[in-house]
């Protein structure tokens, strides 16, 4: 990979957005893919340096969607239909492309994904041991505390001094609550004002319904409300402040190890990938250039000569 796909990727990560590296690991010749080939690929679906010509881009950029979606890493085979029953193994990809080009290509998909972000309001020292446990775990961490400073959560990588969420906040955000009862019911409000994939609250269960209620009583739904997991962690029965958070990191732990809080770990581009009706590729509709409309239907192909050939005898590939 070149310095400035390095340079990228770097900025990329500290800007915790998701991207794959798509590396080419394998190439046969004649190819434009060579071995080293590598490029960036977004969510959105631009890419940023090369992998190959036209023959095989859209199918690696479908999977590399693929891959972002479901966090996986994956190794791809692209070749004729020989190639494909030679090539064929477990955990590979295999994919026949049909241009004319006798090359093949084997590419290496690795998705980047943020770090999984704990958000911690308070200061009591139940968030200090979630903040300690948390950067071992390699999340990355961030503490809301009224009045707090960065010297007071060593361990957090951002100390937010307000009751407020920051403009991160995600799905894959998980918000803890735990100001000992300062100020719950205004920290509570702001995290449901986010898109955060779990909202927990440190507290009893006598005092989650007063929280609750006060909260429903400003006028906030109870689809809203059933958001909030009060009292948070696993029920451990009455243990120290220091204790309570290894029973909400367990909790937190399972839920994503089972897959409560991941579903899709990003939002991906919906790419849409048409066949092109003469040769068979696959052609990614939004930078398709060579385009047909016949009988109310819209076609796309790789190139200039599929759709002439296409244009003089449209009615053999529309039945087929």
């Amino acid at each position: 990979m070149n310095r400035e796909l390095l340079e990228l990727a770097g900025e990329l990560s500290r800007r915790h957005q998701p991207f794959i590296t798509a590396t080419v690991v394998w190439a046969r010749g004649p190819s434009s893919g060579k071995i080293g080939s590598s490029a960036l690929i977004m969510a959105d679906g631009s890419k940023v340096g090369w992998i190959g010509g036209a023959c095989g881009e859209p199918v690696v950029l479908r999977e590399a969607l693929d891959a972002l979606g479901d966090g996986k890493p994956r190794l791809l085979f692209l070749g004729t239909d020989a190639d494909i029953k030679a090539a064929a193994r477990p955990d590979v990809i295999t994919v026949p492309i049909s241009c004319t080009s006798e090359g093949a290509l084997e590419v290496y998909l690795e998705p980047v994904l943020p770090q999984p972000h704990l958000l911690v309001v308070g200061s009591s020292p139940a968030v200090h041991t979630l903040t300690t446990l948390a950067s071992a775990l390699d999340w990355r961490v961030t503490v809301v505390d009224d009045g707090g400073s960065t010297s007071d959560h060593p361990d957090a990588d951002q100390v937010v001094p307000a009751i407020s969420m920051p403009d991160d906040v995600g799905p894959s955000t998980m918000i803890v609550v735990a100001t000992q009862g300062h100020y719950d019911e205004p920290a509570l409000e702001a995290a449901l004002q986010t898109n955060a994939g779990y909202i927990g609250l440190v507290t009893s269960a006598k005092r989650a319904e007063t929280v609750l209620g006060y909260i429903a009583d400003r006028g906030v739904g109870n689809d809203q409300l059933q958001r909030v997991v009060a009292p948070a962690g696993l029920d451990l029965g009455h243990v120290a402040h220091k204790e309570i958070a290894v029973a909400i990191l367990a909790d937190l732990v399972h839920r994503r190890a089972s897959g409560q809080l991941e579903g899709r770990p990003v939002n991906v581009s919906d790419t849409h990938i048409a066949v092109d009706p003469v040769c068979h590729m696959e052609v990614e509709v939004a930078t398709a250039q060579w385009i047909a409309e016949k009988e109310g239907e819209t076609y796309y192909f790789c190139a200039p000569g599929c759709k002439a050939i296409f244009e003089k005898t449209p009615a053999d590939f529309i039945s087929a």
